[in-house]
């Protein structure tokens, strides 16, 4: 292993080559025939929702180190134009892949009652229906614009969607025109019959176009869809006003370059000439699909609770013992201290925290980091009415939190409108950092309790998103969150923390002195690690040589991994699984073996970004039933056979093979939360326990 030179390129997976492995597996679910039809359609609207995302931020930043002449940009050393190469080549092929499974699931949802057909398909009566309805819903509001001498292409902004239209005058056909026809987002993507059939917009607006272009007769048509540059590049020295700033850049967003061009099947070379003339996008990076496009709209149809027996059961989040019995949360955290995993177990409790120390007279102070809190949060609502109260509120809201700028923008002025004091930010960093505290007056003395999460501060997103809560009145780890507001709030050269570690200064020294403590202990080492992405070469390195001493390690990665298990003499005691399923796997959870057993939650990635340019939290869990809930959480995912994808040293994926029971990590702790909420108070105490120590040992 000393031998061995860890920097090798051939040791490390291109990180975008393993987003798009990641992705596939996403569109695997989506033709897995064991599933609902529609939360197959589901995996395929987030297929698509992922790839667009992926294309303004990811693509266009290679695109962009390309023109600045960057030739190297990562640990595998492939260059950006190379990279560009692949992803190319992997979603063109992909494409194809894509659209059996989409033709698939729509043939077997018509034997359901679901269809999907062209204006041209549906019955005289229904066309009837479609033309009444584009006269009173559509025709107002969509916009037909002509382009020529004298009418230049119009500015699209990004994601725009609509068709392209060559139109022959109608007096005289010789005259041939081209133009364009924007259909606004306000308008949804399928218009839905009373029968559950969906007709694409577009082909009911290309059935009206002489209404739109009087005078001119539709030669032929095609619709298209366009991706910009969607990334934000602030410069923050540029302005003092940070909000004014970032207002200034979501319009930016909208005029970014091209970097993708979508269209329909029908299209030919003259259509697509036309509008690459003007768009000038890359041909490699032109797709032409045999379906619809914009796979993210697919929801339209998932969310119709009319079938709702099509997609798998919905569960309910519980209230598990000591919070089921209504006991105020602030007394309980005095006694113990509590680790919740969502969505097994309900959200409710951390919303409570924060709405019940809004309304307690004795709570004098409520900080909060918040990144995204969705549209209609029951938090900010009660950090809005803690602040009119006359309480301390301070809130850290991040703006910069990616296609959340807007809604966190509004939250940010609403809390300052209401009395809260609001930072913005911290220069050069994105504050990540999930954590809250309150700080009550009892008896003469100031009381402080704490809530540290790795998922973001969402109500919504908490019943699909899997994460832990911790939350304690510990006085080292509330002394510690003190310190970390102060740090956000005011001037530190050092902002560090003794119980809680915070990056950039801590987690990654942390995290490596962890593994380098296990390196020491060689094959009586164990590690296991729960990420969303392992991109960072230093940790990469500091696995390989646990490895090469005998390390076992086990890690669970969600979506990239730039590690590569198996390698002879490097990484041959290293498994990595990713697990995808009905949750959408999102916690930081750590467990290293020796001296004794540490066990610890995090907001960081294994990524340089978390490590090193954000501002995250890394918290110890000392708490013993704490400890063991996770482990075994850690254990169980770890044997998972039925939603976990291992990764080959050659960077693909296989699905894990079934070796005796069945084990479906989801619906095995679905099935144990419902257990344990069905105990008696009497006896729920120590069923818990003994459910938490035998929970692995049943699977």
């Amino acid at each position: 292993m000393s031998q061995t030179n860890l920097k090798n390129p051939s040791l490390y997976i291109n990180r975008e080559l393993s987003w798009l492995q990641f992705n596939t597996r996403v569109l695997n679910q989506a033709q897995e025939e064991s599933l609902p039809l529609l939360e197959r359609l589901k995996f395929l609207a987030i297929y698509g929702t992922n790839l667009d995302e992926f294309y303004m931020i990811r693509v266009a930043g290679l695109k962009k180190l390309f023109s600045a002449g960057i030739i190297v940009s990562g640990a595998d050393k492939l260059t950006p134009m190379q990279q560009l190469h692949e992803i190319r080549e992997y979603l063109h092929n992909e494409q194809k892949v894509v659209e059996k499974c989409m033709d698939s699931i729509f043939k077997k949802l018509k034997n359901e009652g679901i269809s999907v057909k062209s204006y041209q398909e549906v019955d005289p009566s229904q066309k009837k229906q479609l033309n009444k309805f584009f006269n009173e819903n559509i025709y107002p509001v969509i916009i037909p614009i002509a382009v020529d001498a004298t009418h230049p292409f119009p500015h699209l902004n990004n994601l725009s969607f609509g068709l392209i239209v060559k139109l022959i005058d109608s007096d005289d056909e010789s005259l041939e025109r081209f133009g364009i026809v924007r259909i606004p987002r306000v308008l949804d993507r399928f218009i839905e019959l009373d029968n559950a059939t969906y007709v694409p917009i577009e082909s009911v607006v290309a059935q009206h176009i002489d209404e739109l272009f009087p005078g001119y007769k539709l030669s032929k048509f095609t619709p298209f869809r366009i991706t910009r540059n969607a990334d934000l590049a602030i410069e923050e020295e540029e302005a003092d006003d940070f909000m004014e700033i970032l207002e200034e850049g979501l319009k930016l967003r909208r005029k970014g370059e091209i970097v993708r061009l979508e269209i329909g099947s029908d299209s030919d070379e003259e259509l697509i000439n036309f509008i690459n003339r003007h768009t000038n996008v890359d041909p490699d990076d032109i797709y032409k699909f045999h379906t619809f496009l914009n796979l993210s709209s697919l929801w339209q149809i998932v969310s119709n609770r009319n079938f709702a027996h099509l997609l798998l059961p919905s569960f309910k989040p519980k209230n598990l013992p000591p919070l089921e019995a209504n006991e105020n949360i602030f007394n309980i955290l005095e006694k113990q201290d509590l680790l919740l995993y969502h969505p097994y177990e309900s959200f409710e409790a951390v919303v409570k925290f924060i709405q019940n120390a809004a309304k307690d007279p004795d709570v004098v102070g409520i900080k909060m980091t918040l990144y995204r809190s969705g549209t209609h949060s029951p938090i900010v609502k009660a950090l809005m009415e803690a602040s009119e109260r006359g309480k301390q509120v301070t809130v850290m809201v991040e703006l910069k939190a990616r296609f959340d700028e807007e809604n966190n923008l509004i939250w940010a002025k609403a809390l300052e409108k209401a009395g809260a004091h609001v930072i913005y930010g911290i220069k050069g960093f994105k504050v990540h950092a999930k954590a809250a505290l309150v700080t009550k007056r009892k008896n003469g003395k100031l009381i402080q309790y704490a809530h540290l999460g790795t998922g973001n501060y969402n109500p919504t997103t908490a019943k699909i998103y899997t994460d832990m809560s911790y939350m304690t009145s510990k006085v080292e780890i509330t002394n510690d969150l003190t310190r970390f507001f102060h740090f956000l709030t005011g001037f530190s050269k050092k902002g560090k923390l003794n119980e809680l570690y915070m990056s950039p200064s801590q987690i990654k020294p942390k995290i490596l002195s962890l593994i380098q403590n296990e390196t020491r202990k060689g094959k009586d080492g164990h590690i296991i690690a729960k990420v969303n992405s392992l991109v960072d070469d230093d940790v990469i390195r500091a696995l390989y040589k646990a490895s090469g001493e005998g390390v076992k390690i086990e890690l669970i990665v969600r979506g990239i991994c730039c590690l590569k298990p198996g390698l002879k003499d490097v990484s041959e005691n290293i498994r990595v699984i990713s697990i995808l399923g009905k949750y959408l796997e999102h916690p930081r959870m750590f467990y290293f073996k020796n001296d004794p057993v540490q066990v610890y939650i995090s907001s960081a990635d294994w990524m340089p970004r978390n490590l090193v340019r954000r501002i995250e939290l890394l918290t110890g869990i000392k708490d013993d039933l704490a400890k063991e809930k996770i482990i075994q959480v850690l254990k169980l995912q770890c044997s998972d056979n039925t939603l976990a994808h291992e990764l080959q040293s050659d960077g693909t994926y296989i699905k894990v093979k079934k070796a005796g029971n069945k084990i479906n990590n989801h619906k095995l702790l679905e099935d144990y939360v419902n257990k344990i909420a069905k105990t008696t108070k009497k006896e729920s105490k120590g069923k818990i326990k003994e459910l938490a120590s035998r929970l692995y040992i049943e699977s």
